[in-house]
């Protein structure tokens, strides 16, 4: 999610990130409208984008509203200028679905972002036609700056039609991504549809260099942009789900002692490059402490024990469970180091650093190798 998009900020508490495909949004808007009309309006221009946006994310908040009516909680939304990629928490699902129950579900949200997208051009249009705005609804170019009002009622037609493409991620590539789940795997599924979708973009791109204003090119960039982040997150699924901690914690690591005195603990800070260490009296795990707690005790309370600055609970984890199992625990109750251990002895540790950094490695390699056997 990071790699190429932005965050700017929360909405009914789920992270919202702009992709970088909408920061190009406005240079290409305002490259087109100087095309077309010598000179750019700016500030016009910038409001068409703004519009854009906000059907994007009228379009998302469909989609997370009737998620949780299925129970599944949105965690983060990147949006795009055809429509966002919702990262839910499918954990919190009450009970296993069946295939047909999960199809039916995965039917309904990719509908109701169309259907949102389709109401509010329906009663922009009407409110438009009542107030006697002079905004030319069916004049053509549709999508221009020069005519806000009639660039609110196209703009959220095209982003309903567009997204009924069958190009995963947008929503008609959704369901046709659970058509084939009903049949293979998700993640094979998935493959299937970005590969489809892949073409599409292909032919958009290829379409948009012989039509005027190019859009046709910006849409199939965006799809295809789309279509490489499902893919990965669905490469670190794979990585989260079938990757055992013993494969990637940390077996050479430092441990403090609660006797020892903040100075000394980040002397053994200084010579090492984790942040975050377990707390060991004889062979019992006692607590955990970081880098930067000490250092805010040291500066705060002078020196010290490390047994009275040491976060007391923690969770641990046996060396045989997933990825999945740890990441949910860092994240959940927003630690940053977890245990390993095995017979009540710690073998390892694994930090939230050391897990991002593993979970992209494994997930890079594992793409290198389909790749190579693809070929």
């Amino acid at each position: 999610m990071r790699s190429w998009s932005v965050h700017v900020g929360r909405l009914f508490g789920v992270e919202v990130r702009l992709h970088l495909t909408f920061l190009v949004l406005p240079l290409f808007v305002v490259w087109t409208e100087y095309n077309a009309n010598h000179p750019a309006n700016g500030p016009r221009d910038i409001a068409l984008v703004g519009i854009v946006l906000g059907c994007v994310a009228a379009h998302e908040i469909g989609h997370m509203f009737v998620a949780r009516s299925f129970g599944l909680i949105p965690k983060a939304v990147i949006l795009l200028p055809l429509g966002g990629v919702t990262v839910f928490d499918e954990s919190r699902l009450e009970k296993p679905e069946s295939v047909e129950a999960a199809w039916r579900r995965e039917v309904r949200i990719a509908l109701t972002g169309p259907l949102v997208n389709l109401v509010f051009a329906l009663v922009a249009a009407g409110v438009i036609v009542l107030a006697g705005v002079g905004a030319h609804l069916r004049e053509w170019p549709f999508l221009q700056s020069s005519n806000l009002p009639r660039s609110l009622v196209w703009a959220n037609l095209y982003i309903a039609g567009l997204n009924l493409l069958p190009a995963y991620p947008l929503d008609g590539g959704r369901i046709l991504r659970a058509f084939f789940a009903r049949s293979i795997d998700p993640a094979a599924a998935t493959r299937r549809a970005v590969s489809i979708s892949h073409a599409l973009a292909m032919v958009l791109m290829v379409a948009g260099l012989f039509s005027s204003g190019h859009w046709l090119t910006m849409v199939g960039l965006i799809i295809f942009s789309a279509a490489q982040l499902e893919e990965r997150a669905v490469i670190f699924q794979s990585v989260l789900d079938n990757v055992r901690l013993e494969e990637v914690m940390l077996t050479d690591f430092a441990t403090l002692s609660p006797a020892d005195t903040l100075e000394d603990a980040l002397d053994k800070a200084v010579h090492s490059l984790q942040d975050d260490f377990p707390v060991v009296r004889g062979s019992d795990m006692v607590g955990v402490i970081s880098r930067q707690s000490i250092l805010e005790a040291l500066r705060l309370e002078g020196n010290g024990y490390v047994q009275a600055v040491m976060n007391k609970l923690f969770e641990v984890s046996a060396r045989q469970e997933s990825l999945a199992s740890a990441f949910r625990k860092l994240t959940s109750r927003n630690l940053s180091i977890i245990p390993v251990v095995e017979d009540q002895r710690l073998v390892g540790i694994v930090t939230l650093q050391n897990l991002m950094h593993s979970m992209a490695l494994l997930a890079e390699s594992r793409k290198l190798r389909r790749d190579e056997s693809n070929s």
